[in-house]
């Protein structure tokens, strides 16, 4: 018997993950009361027929009671029903952003401000966080990027470190990304921007990668870079981290950065237990400007 408990900020993902796992052959129940969870899983438990995989929504709309659910759960693992955690998660902002596109109500906040909602939640949820065996944060995931996820960790069964990488290449010009971790300048590098016949092209094109990485300082600096997140990235686990955001910036977030930012997520491949993103945040600002 498999038990998932699906958990966590509401606008997260919740839905999209109960439904991914229900298309994989879990047998998904969304909103269970907290009160009912005890008898459930006896009867899941002790059934020897039906479905060995189950999936279990369960979050702040069961309102007060769920301050009852860490009891439940050692409860449940002193009789022997194993389960697992996964919490998604968002940054405010993102979540704020996501209610008002959908013109939804906050479970918790009906007659306020969405903002007051989300606080009263991380609250609420913290424990449950602390004790969730998979993080997921959202924040910079498109649909594709957490089903992706959730395969590697409920389908294909591979090692999962709580861990979110995302490369982002940007241009200074237009900013640095407010979210960065890590900010790596690659402006020492010749800009192709001064070739005639490499300026209308980006990093993602032949010539432009070509002429970047045919500079031996290129090599030298994915190098350093890959032997560094060697080095951090465990520890960044070990520290309870579960976003990473690397921002590799150029002048214009077009060629240069684009190109190193492709070069670290391929190298970053080998690095199976955590998720990996690639975002090119300015590579189409110039052409936009007429530039």
């Amino acid at each position: 018997m498999e038990m998932v408990i699906i958990t966590g900020m509401s606008g997260a993902g919740k839905s999209t993950a109960l439904k991914m796992l229900e298309d994989n052959g879990y047998l998904c129940v969304d909103n269970l009361p907290v009160a009912l969870l005890e008898a459930f899983s006896e009867l899941a438990f002790s059934s020897t027929e039906g479905r060995q995989k189950i999936a279990l929504g369960i979050d702040s709309r069961s309102g007060r009671d769920i301050e009852k659910l860490p009891g439940i759960l050692e409860d449940m693992t002193e009789r022997g029903r194993p389960y697992k955690i996964l919490f998604l998660d968002a940054d405010d902002e993102v979540l704020v952003r996501r209610y008002k596109e959908t013109r939804r109500m906050h479970p918790l906040s009906p007659d306020g401000r969405v903002d007051e909602g989300i606080a009263k939640e991380r609250e609420q949820l913290k424990e449950l966080r602390v004790r969730a065996n998979y993080i997921i944060n959202t924040t910079r995931l498109l649909t594709r990027d957490l089903l992706a996820q959730l395969r590697t960790i409920f389908i294909d069964k591979r090692t999962y470190s709580n861990l979110n990488i995302t490369i982002v290449s940007f241009g200074f010009k237009y900013g640095i990304p407010k979210d960065s971790d890590l900010v790596f300048d690659v402006r020492f590098l010749p800009n192709p921007y001064y070739i005639k016949e490499l300026k209308k092209y980006t990093g993602e094109d032949g010539p432009v990668h070509d002429y970047v990485m045919g500079f031996k300082e290129a090599g030298i600096f994915l190098d350093k870079l890959e032997d560094m997140m060697t080095f951090l990235l465990p520890h960044y686990v070990e520290e309870g981290k579960n976003q990473l955001i690397i921002s590799i910036g150029c002048t214009g977030g077009k060629h240069r950065s684009v190109t190193l930012a492709i070069e670290l997520y391929e190298r970053l491949k080998k690095f199976e237990d955590y998720g990996l993103k690639l975002e090119h945040v300015d590579i189409d600002k110039d052409a936009k400007r007429g530039k």
